[in-house]
């Protein structure tokens, strides 16, 4: 099931851009405010570690 082991690396990718993006939110360096910013770090915890989760439980197989 490599398909899932990729889509869980492309959730971890996304999430640790979310997280990004809203840690400069929170220091003002694009425009949003700081409670806004609060949105996209959010969801780019509940990505990462939906994506983490998916890599981990996915099992290899030769």
């Amino acid at each position: 099931m490599n398909q899932k082991r990729t889509f869980g690396s492309l959730l971890t990718l996304l999430g640790i851009a979310a997280l990004i993006y809203g840690a400069l939110g929170l220091l003002g360096k694009v425009g949003l405010s700081q409670i806004n910013s609060l949105v996209p770090i959010g969801l780019g915890l509940i990505f990462f570690f939906a994506g983490i989760s998916l890599v981990r439980a996915t099992g290899d197989r030769a």
